[in-house]
């Protein structure tokens, strides 16, 4: 039997406030748009830096786990976040039937380390 692993660990900053809906059967889900970056010097030396942005899940679940509440009450736009979950390519057809696609980050695990009170908090 072949075992596989689809793990995606992210630390960056918060490119804007999370966006919460709730979904037609009443799930609550949250997206983050998350930037890392990483810097370089280039041939010549002159500093060299590259910023990705990623699309990241949060859903509340029926076991406790109400990321989507939690991103919603305490993150913000510039924040530092730890973003532990699984990553998912999708593909849909647009309104002019375009096939779109996505890649997502579907977060199990949020910790917040911009600071604010006492040390990280870890959801």
């Amino acid at each position: 039997m072949s075992r596989s692993l689809n793990k995606v660990q992210l630390i960056g900053n918060l490119g804007a406030d999370p966006e919460v809906r709730s979904t037609s059967n009443g799930s609550r889900v949250a997206t983050l748009s998350l930037a890392t970056s990483r810097q370089w010097k280039g041939q010549s030396g002159e500093k060299q830096e590259k910023t990705e942005w990623h699309r990241v899940i949060l859903w509340n679940n029926n076991k406790g786990m109400n990321l989507a509440d939690i991103a919603e009450r305490f993150c913000k736009k510039g924040d530092k976040v730890y973003v532990e979950g699984s990553i998912e390519y999708r593909s849909w057809q647009d309104r002019e039937g375009q096939t779109r696609y996505t890649t997502e980050i579907n977060a199990r695990e949020l910790i917040l380390l911009s600071g604010r009170g006492e040390g990280s908090e870890t959801f």
